[in-house]
C-alpha cells in the first residue's frame, strides 16, 4: 500500500502547484478587465450618430492608439437600445445621454447603469418651418415635444423660460403638461419620440428638438433655433455610461480622460461652433 501512495501524493502536489501558478497568472493586469474582457480588447461603445459618433471617431483616429486603447463604435438611432444592450453586455459603454435621462431610465426599466463623466452639452431648441420668432406662434397652434419624461420637462421649462407658458412654482425640469398653469396662446403639445421631432416640423407649428437630432436633420442650433437652452448651470451634459461595477475598467478610464481632455474640447469647439458645447 505504501508504494501506491507515493504517485498519488505526487500527482496531488503537482495539481495544487498548477492551480497556484494559474491563479497567479490570472491576476496579471494584461489578462482581463473588471468586465471580464481582455484588457487589450476593443471597447465597444454605443453612440448616437451626431455628434457622439463624430467625437468618438475623432478620439479613435487621433488619440486612442497613443494610449493603447482600441475603440469599436456602434451607432443607434434611438435612446433605448443603447442602454438595454449595455445592460445585457452587448456593449461595454455608451455615450449619448445626460444623467437625468439615465436616472429616469434606471428607475423605469430596472437597469443598473452608471454615469462616468460628462463630455458635452447639446442645447435643446425650439424650431419651426412656419414662423420666424416666438411672437408669431399662432393662437391654438401645435408644438411637438419629446415624449420621454426628462426631456419633456426640459422642453416645457425652455418654453416657460421664454414666456410661452407658465409652470407651477418650483416644478422646473420635472414638469409635465399637467404643470402648465398659463398658456396664453392655447397651444396644444404633441409628445413624440425624440428621433421623430425633426420630421414633425412640416406638421406642427414648432417643435422642441434635442440637439443631436437637430444636427442630424441639418438644423444649426446656433442659428436656426427660435430659442435655445443656456449652457450656464445646465445639468444636461451628455456623457460616458457603463454598467454598474465596470467603472474601474482601465479602458473606460482611459476613454473618459480622452473625452474630457483639451484635444476633444478644441475639436468640439472648432467643429460645432456653439451648437455643441464642451462640458468642461
Amino acid at each position: 500500500m505504501r508504494r501506491t501512495l507515493g504517485p498519488v501524493i505526487a500527482a496531488v502536489i503537482a495539481a495544487v502547484v498548477a492551480l497556484v501558478l494559474s491563479a497567479c497568472g490570472s491576476s496579471s493586469s494584461d489578462t482581463a478587465t473588471a468586465s471580464g474582457a481582455a484588457a487589450d480588447a476593443p471597447l465597444k461603445v454605443g453612440v448616437s450618430p451626431v455628434p457622439h459618433a463624430q467625437i468618438l471617431k475623432y478620439v479613435a483616429d487621433n488619440l486612442a492608439a497613443a494610449k493603447g486603447l482600441k475603440l469599436e463604435v456602434v451607432e443607434f438611432s434611438d435612446y433605448v437600445q443603447p442602454n438595454l444592450q449595455l445592460q445585457d453586455g452587448q456593449l461595454d459603454a455608451n455615450y449619448f445621454q445626460h444623467k437625468p435621462y439615465l436616472d429616469d431610465f434606471n428607475a423605469s426599466k430596472g437597469t443598473k447603469l452608471s454615469f462616468v463623466a460628462p463630455v458635452h452639452l447639446e442645447p435643446l431648441g425650439l424650431y419651426s418651418r412656419k414662423v420666424k420668432d416666438l411672437a408669431s406662434l399662432p393662437q391654438d397652434g401645435t408644438v411637438a415635444v419629446p415624449n420621454d419624461a426628462t426631456n419633456l420637462g426640459r422642453a416645457l421649462k425652455l418654453l416657460a423660460d421664454n414666456g410661452v407658458v407658465t409652470l407651477k412654482d418650483g416644478v422646473g425640469t420635472a414638469a409635465t403638461e399637467r404643470d402648465v398653469t398659463g398658456n396664453p396662446k392655447n397651444l396644444t403639445f404633441r409628445p413624440l419620440e425624440a428621433a421623430q421631432l425633426p420630421r414633425s416640423l412640416d406638421d406642427v407649428d414648432a417643435a422642441v428638438i434635442n440637439g443631436n437630432y437637430a444636427l442630424e436633420a441639418n438644423l444649426d442650433p446656433s442659428s436656426d433655433a427660435l430659442v435655445l437652452e443656456k449652457a450656464e448651470g445646465n445639468p444636461y451634459a451628455n456623457g460616458l455610461v457603463v454598467a454598474q461595477g465596470h467603472e474601474s475598467d482601465p479602458r473606460v478610464k482611459t476613454l473618459a480622460v480622452l473625452l474630457t481632455g483639451p484635444e476633444v474640447k478644441k475639436y468640439i469647439e472648432d467643429t460645432f461652433k456653439g451648437s455643441v458645447i464642451p462640458a468642461t
